[in-house]
């Protein structure tokens, strides 16, 4: 059976990869349409500032990697899809015609350009490939001047890059009067703000953008801002013109079902270019990340060989380093109509965290310069756990989430680390470690009492330390807040 692959970014190398593990005889094409060796865009960043080079930013280190696994590997940019009831052929830029019985389109997406006159100057570039970060770092020095023309996901990524290199940055948000507004509340937005300007990146949010003229300089209404480096980061489309005609349904991306399949018969699709299930919503949309691109590339592989592998959605998920400060977004961030919220705000030390909910479910949430519960947030979302008491608890401190995965995943009936009352009369209150079970058993609740009302904290973390995690101190201490109130 002859495979075709279109695109070699994760979603593409993870499709040869998955064929050439559950088909050694398959014959399988790689079409690339960049030169090199597949490389993770995620890396540009990296380049920029030097941290690594072309060869630290290819997806697989070992040399000829796809060889070694009887892939066939092209460069080109496919033209034409011509597509048949029982396979079809895709034609290329260079002449070559490439037929297939099954066909993956992996082709990602392209950076979008602002409708001003002037994108093709001289010194006006984007940040998307190999050889803009190559165009971007041959201007990068002290003193450089630079205007970002865009303030999303896209320019985010780069700024770091920008400001440790000297370069003096200027952020252009637009009209919005809100950078990363497509992943941010205007809290968590204005906080991302303050600290770029604190380490003197410009945010504009006010004025319109009129074109690039040559030198290059900016054009605005209100203003013009000469510069060295003009980068055109204003949001990218998915790559699919060659997929006229075939019968492929495309909206904001190709359309899929459950199965990775398009409405073109033996035509797949993975990765940005591909509407995938939403895991929170169940509803069919783009995620450009690089987690779900190499997991449609997996499923796609295996039904391409006949299996019947069900898609069960991604979690809409981005993590962004905003020049030395840590933000995360999951899920439904926004929250959803009717359902609560919680949010915690500390401006000086830079921290947010945001909670959103669906009844006693957790399916949203923010972290600002707070990552440590990143994981347990994930976890929460992903299992659509019900809370139980934890939800109130979360929603007057969500700083506790950890806590909450914790003991939930600890077998606790409704998560709530409990003291009960046996017939008897004997309370039993008992603590589990990360890692390690500790119980500690008081007879009769007027003695738990008593306890801790003369328990020293610090003694007593004094005792339990190198036994405990601190994690499992915590909890003692919440244990010791609990039974005071008996």
């Amino acid at each position: 059976m002859n495979f075709v692959i279109i695109g070699a970014g994760p979603a593409g190398v993870r499709a040869v990869e998955t064929l050439r593990e559950n088909d050694p005889e398959a014959n399988i094409t790689l079409v690339s349409g960049e030169p090199g060796e597949p490389y993770a865009r995620m890396a540009i960043p990296y380049i920029l500032n030097g941290a690594i080079d072309d060869v630290g930013a290819h997806q697989r280190r070992a040399p000829q990697h796809l060889q070694a696994l009887g892939i066939r590997y092209l460069h080109g940019k496919a033209l034409k899809v011509h597509a048949g009831a029982n396979g079809g052929q895709v034609d290329l830029d260079d002449g070559t015609q490439l037929p297939y019985d099954r066909l993956l389109v992996a082709t990602g997406s392209s950076p979008s350009l602002p409708p001003i006159p002037g994108t093709d100057v001289p010194g006006a570039v984007t940040c998307w490939t190999l050889e803009d970060a190559h165009q971007i770092a041959a201007k990068l020095k002290p003193g450089a001047r630079v205007i970002m023309l865009g303030a999303g996901f896209v320019a985010g990524v780069c700024m770091k890059s920008l400001v440790n290199s000297g370069a003096k940055l200027s952020v252009v948000a637009g009209r919005s009067g809100q950078i990363l507004r497509s992943m941010m509340t205007p809290v968590g937005s204005g906080m991302l703000q303050r600290w770029l300007e604190g380490r003197g990146v410009e945010v504009i949010t006010t004025g319109r953008t009129l074109g690039i003229e040559a030198g290059p300089r900016l054009v605005m209404d209100t203003r013009s801002i000469d510069a060295d480096l003009i980068i055109l980061a204003t949001g990218v489309h998915p790559n699919v013109a060659f997929l006229e005609g075939t019968g492929a349904e495309i909206r904001s991306g190709v359309v899929i079902d459950a199965h990775m399949r398009t409405t073109a018969p033996h035509i797949y699709a993975a990765g940005d270019v591909a509407q995938g299930r939403d895991f929170s919503t169940g509803e069919w949309v783009v995620h450009a990340l690089q987690p779900t691109a190499t997991e449609h590339g997996r499923i796609a592989a295996l039904n391409m060989l006949g299996k019947d592998v069900p898609y069960r959605g991604s979690l809409s998920m981005n993590v962004l380093d905003t020049v030395g400060l840590i933000s995360h977004t999951f899920g439904l961030w926004d929250g959803i109509p009717g359902g609560d919220h919680t949010e915690v705000v500390d401006e000086t030390n830079f921290i947010y965290t945001r909670l959103c909910f669906d009844g006693d479910q957790l399916i949203g949430a923010i972290t600002i310069g707070h990552p440590h519960h990143v994981g347990a947030i994930r976890g929460l979302i992903q299992s659509h756990r019900h809370l139980g008491a934890w939800k109130d608890e979360l929603m007057k401190n969500p700083h506790l989430v950890m806590d909450a995965f914790v003991d939930l995943n600890n077998g606790w009936r409704d998560g709530r680390l409990r003291a009960k009352l046996s017939t008897t009369a004997t309370l039993h209150v008992q603590i589990k470690a990360l890692h390690k079970g500790v119980a500690l058993r008081i007879v009769q609740p007027g003695e738990a009492k008593a306890h801790f009302q003369n328990w020293d904290a610090d003694q007593a973390n004094d005792t339990w330390r190198g036994h405990l995690p601190l994690q499992a101190q915590r909890t003692v201490a919440n244990a010791h807040a609990r039974c005071a109130g008996l």
